[in-house]
């Protein structure tokens, strides 16, 4: 990867500690979550289950519980936790001097 394939979507304050803000592109809304800890993920904003808006649940260690049916999602690789199954999208993150940079070129699938 290029230094031109990471986009700086801002400062990390900007997304609220164990919360999450949307990134919008012509293609689908990312989701990028903050931890307590201060770990910056990102999946597409779309639960694998029914498409809720994971940007929407709740953020617990690194795990996101989907606001529609309570699927929880590994925030690290994408993957429905439990019985469940399926993946949500992930992209390449990285933090740089206070900045969140994602790099939106083509998602990680397991």
């Amino acid at each position: 990867m290029t230094d031109r394939d990471w986009f700086d979507i801002g400062p990390l304050e900007q997304i609220p500690q164990r919360g999450a803000r949307i990134v919008r592109t012509p293609r689908r809304d990312i989701a990028v979550f903050r931890t307590a800890g201060d770990e910056v993920f990102a999946l597409e904003n779309r639960c694998p289950h029914r498409g809720g808006p994971l940007s929407e649940g709740i953020v617990h260690g690194r795990k996101v519980a989907c606001p529609l049916h309570n699927w929880v999602i590994d925030l690290d690789s994408g993957e429905a936790l439990g019985a469940d199954h399926g993946c949500a999208r992930r992209f390449p993150v990285k933090l740089l001097k206070g900045r969140v940079y994602i790099e939106m070129g083509a998602a990680v699938v397991p």
